[in-house]
């Protein structure tokens, strides 16, 4: 996505979130409340970043916040069992 997108944490489990730009330089990060466990509430990914998220758990509620605005054209889905 060409738009920086803030992922924020609300509930559940933690969610692992991987990122990178290139495929290489890979980036995993926890979003979550547990901050002593280096969890984080809030994570920024960078525009032209590829991403992968998943819950660790069996749920997660999340929200993302994009600027500028999310629009479908400009969005690019990985092919299937994409992993950077």
């Amino acid at each position: 996505m060409d738009a920086a997108e803030i992922w924020h944490f609300y509930a559940g489990a933690p969610l692992e979130l991987t990122s990178c730009r290139d495929g290489y330089g890979v980036q995993r990060r926890v979003l979550g409340p547990d901050l002593a466990d280096q969890e984080r509430p809030q994570i920024v990914v960078e525009a032209n970043e590829w991403q992968a998220a998943r819950s660790l758990g069996d749920w997660t509620l999340v929200g993302c916040t994009v600027s500028p605005a999310f629009d479908f054209a400009r969005f690019e889905l990985a092919p299937e069992g994409w992993s950077p």
